[in-house]
């Protein structure tokens, strides 16, 4: 195997070393390799400064990150058989921790396979290639998922906004078989009905399958209230387990009458109210009529997609958390969660305590969420932990 190589400067290789997967354009030794060399989504030799060999990946020379570590074997090409390999890995993972064929298949960069994710609907697949690298693979992926997990169909959602960054097309396509407009899944004994073709990113969120798992245990005989509610995953299985009546705001109508039809699905239509709006105008016009709940759910999508989003993006959850709080009965239960990778998750709980505080309550912090196990965290690359998230008792002070 011959690749062109790609030369770090000196003591460039530490992060790499180090366990992470990232080579960034400033760390290239551009006498040595020029950027302007290589081509967008060819596969490179990553080397030290001294020539030594520290993996294979694939690059992007437009990027400011601009080349992925897949391999540390170097002398085996990103192919077929090591897709095989990584896929077997991956579900071995999956079957010991679930035991029906409903998981996030591959994440990425945690499963050695930066800028791919795949997620498994029991026999169909929903995949993201969200990198130049991959696409170049794409025909190898899609005959490796076939090998391992012998599907019905294979969809491709490349229609992510990362794929901008890429400067790749967006497109949906079918790469096997025939995938349905809707598919039931299961999670946490639950049944919804998702749509693979039209829904958000692949239909379906699996990673705060636990945190649904540890919020479901305060619903008996309660009243709750699921902001940002989408088509009903945290609701519906409150409901499920036993909540007085659920109240569901989402901003989207079509996301709202898919989460009528899953309560119909679960026989809790009777308990389950949409709420359609913006979430803070909705919750501020519930206050306004009285309505008061036992437990709320604030899963927001990400308010800070981006570092320079931070300051605005901190006071957006500072002020759904404060709305939240004012609408949760005597002794209520706030589950307050975050999917942006940039907010820390001190910053989260940071702006609890400052929304608690300023309505004069007591919050205690009771549990802490994280992303489901099909969502494992690359230890050396902070950007995999990207779930964080709190259920949190609200007292009066």
């Amino acid at each position: 195997m011959s690749l062109a190589k790609l030369q770090l400067k000196k003591n460039e290789e530490k992060r790499i070393k180090s366990g992470h997967l990232w080579v960034y354009s400033n760390e290239v030794d551009t006498n040595a390799t020029p950027l302007k060399s290589f081509s967008v989504g060819q596969q490179v030799l990553i080397e030290s400064a001294q020539g030594k060999p520290l993996g294979v990946g694939y690059i992007n020379p437009n990027n400011l990150l601009c080349a992925r570590l897949v391999n540390r074997d170097y002398k085996r090409g990103l192919d077929k058989s090591l897709f095989v390999h990584r896929f077997k890995i991956a579900q071995s993972l999956r079957e010991r921790v679930f035991d029906k064929p409903f998981y996030r298949l591959v994440y990425g960069e945690s499963d050695g396979l930066p800028g791919l994710i795949v997620d498994r609907f029991a026999n169909h697949l929903v995949v993201q290639i969200t990198t130049a690298g991959m696409e170049a693979l794409k025909t190898d992926i899609i005959e490796a998922l076939i090998k391992v997990c012998k599907p019905e169909s294979i969809l491709l959602r490349n229609d992510s906004n990362a794929r901008k960054a890429e400067s790749l097309s967006n497109v949906i396509e079918q790469a096997h078989g025939v995938t349905p407009d809707s598919l039931q899944i299961e999670e946490n004994d639950t049944q919804f009905v998702i749509h693979p073709h039209t829904g958000q990113k692949t239909g379906w969120f699996y990673d705060h399958r636990v945190s649904r798992q540890q919020i479901a245990k305060y619903a008996k005989g309660q009243r709750v209230l699921d902001v940002f509610s989408y088509i009903g995953a945290f609701g519906i299985q409150m409901a499920k387990h036993g909540a007085s009546e659920l109240w569901s705001i989402d901003i989207s109508a079509k996301a709202l009458d898919e989460l009528d039809q899953n309560a119909a699905l679960n026989g809790i239509q009777d308990i389950t109210t949409c709420v359609e709006g913006d979430a803070y105008t909705a919750m501020t016009e519930l206050k306004q009529q009285g309505e008061k709940f036992d437990v709320v759910i604030v899963d927001p999508p990400a308010f800070i997609k981006k570092k320079k989003d931070h300051k605005a993006g901190l006071n957006a959850y500072r002020k759904v958390n404060e709305a939240a709080i004012r609408l949760l009965n005597r002794d209520g239960i706030l589950l307050s969660a975050s999917c942006s990778m940039h907010l820390k998750s001190n910053e989260l709980q940071g702006c609890i305590r400052g929304a608690g505080r300023h309505l004069d309550k007591t919050v205690q912090i009771i549990e802490q969420c994280h992303q489901g196990q099909d969502h494992p965290i690359h230890p050396a690359i902070d950007e995999t932990r990207y779930i964080k998230g709190f259920i949190s008792r609200v007292l009066s002070a």
